[in-house]
């Protein structure tokens, strides 16, 4: 018997990030087994990554779990795992918008549904928020492209465009939209808001960390007091959010904001949760964008007006461009209702065959 077994997979970067697809069939059941075989795969735990696939990052240490649904209402389920660099530890405590963006086409070139010709619905049903996105992919002659004139920033080139629609994703982690039931609240004497439409993210202005909020991410690593005062504000926010004790949870994300400087709403940076972006995840853009139309809350005091009507499309600065969310919303008596969020992502598949991982470690269930 070989010492080593193959898992079959992809490699495809969605969005700004890249990961290992799998097919849910090919992995095991048992979760400890599957979590074991996954930080093999990956060569965690090691800053480095060396012995495995990932990237030595957490934006290319992320695994997407993809299967036919039973569900009416969609075509697949898909579940994301971060697997991290340094920790032998998986998580499924958040989703991840930039893998969404390589799911469809993962499930058209793997047969789990049938391409159209001309462009393909796929419904994707989000097992980490209990949600549901469509993603619609360019599908001519019933195979997927992946080349178009679609730009998204924090990628080099063009690819075609995957537009995504979110629907009924607020309050998916904490249970509301505003999971504190406040507009503003102060944690560890910083005036913030905290808001989950997709994502839980607690929004801070950088000006109250003493920063200008424009600094690269490496220059905000490195500054120390800085680090330990967004970790203490994380974890005093993460029980008011209904997340419990978040120390060994990668939710909830810290978004610090400044005013724009490229004609968006603002501008941020954002802790994931103790790494900075370098740019800004799908799920975390969407709700910061919301957080700006919310009246009264700490982004819409940096962003100022940015859209009173039914239909508004938010532009999140970030330290390599900008991510631009469409809403649509309602506005009463000064409260906000999300009714859907959507924006475009781009992927490509980069590699499918298989990953080895030792075969002791799936033997050992």
């Amino acid at each position: 018997m070989s010492s080593q077994r193959a898992v079959r997979c992809s490699v495809i970067r969605g969005g700004t990030s890249k990961g290992l697809y799998f097919r849910d069939e090919d992995l095991p059941s048992e979760i400890s087994t599957r979590d074991a075989v996954l930080l093999a795969a990956m060569g965690s735990p090691d800053v480095r990554q060396i012995d495995g696939m990932g990237g030595a990052h957490p934006l290319t240490s992320k695994v997407a779990v993809v299967r036919r649904s039973s569900r009416p209402d969609a075509d697949v389920d898909y579940l994301f795992l971060q697997v991290w660099p340094d920790r032998a530890e998986v998580s499924d405590n958040q989703n991840c918008g930039n893998l969404l963006a390589g799911v469809g086409p993962f499930a058209l070139e793997e047969g789990l549904i049938p391409a159209c010709n001309g462009t393909t619905d796929v419904r994707i049903w989000m097992e980490n928020t209990q949600s549901l996105a469509v993603a619609r992919i360019q599908t001519p002659g019933g195979q997927v492209c992946y080349d178009g004139d679609a730009r998204i920033d924090g990628v080099p080139g063009t690819s075609a465009p995957i537009p995504i629609e979110f629907l009924d994703v607020a309050g998916s982690t904490c249970g509301s939209l505003l999971p504190t039931g406040n507009v503003v609240d102060v944690v560890e004497g910083v005036r913030v808001t905290c808001i989950d439409n997709g994502m839980p993210v607690v929004c801070i202005k950088a000006a109250d960390l003493g920063l200008t909020g424009y600094e690269e991410p490496l220059e905000i690593e490195a500054n120390s007091p800085v680090c330990e005062k967004v970790e203490r504000i994380r974890l005093a926010a993460g029980p008011l959010m209904n997340l419990g004790d978040v120390t060994s949870k990668s939710v909830p994300k810290m978004s610090l904001l400044a005013a724009a400087q490229n004609g968006g709403a603002v501008a941020t940076r954002t802790f994931i949760p103790k790494r900075v972006h370098e740019a800004i995840g799908v799920f975390g853009a969407v709700s910061v964008a919301t957080a700006c139309l919310l009246p009264g809350s700490v982004a819409n005091e940096v962003a100022g007006a940015v859209g009173t009507g039914t239909i508004t499309t938010i532009d999140v600065e970030h330290p390599t461009g900008y991510f631009s969310v469409t809403m649509d919303v309602s506005h009463e008596d000064g409260s906000l209702t999300v009714n859907s969020s959507a924006l475009l992502r781009t992927a490509r598949l980069l590699m499918r065959g298989d990953v080895f991982v030792p075969s002791s470690i799936w033997e050992s269930s």
